[in-house]
């Protein structure tokens, strides 16, 4: 999976955000739960990008929610 750029996710409509938001989710509780199983991971990195990328999705639907009101 690529980074999620933010122009990338404002494309989106709030149905796409939110399965994306799903999938970003489900992946970092996978990471974590190798990395705290003592598994090597294979980009640990990975798991800061994983977080950006929520913030991001959150953001920008908390942007649009609020700009729709």
């Amino acid at each position: 999976m690529t980074i999620l750029r933010p122009d990338e996710i404002r494309d989106m409509d709030i149905d796409e955000m939110k399965a994306k938001l799903r999938e970003l989710r489900s992946e970092l509780a996978r990471a974590r739960a190798t990395a705290a199983a003592g598994g090597s991971l294979d980009n640990p990195a990975r798991i800061r990008e994983l977080k950006r990328a929520i913030a991001r999705v959150l953001t920008i639907m908390k942007e649009k929610h609020e700009g729709g009101a």
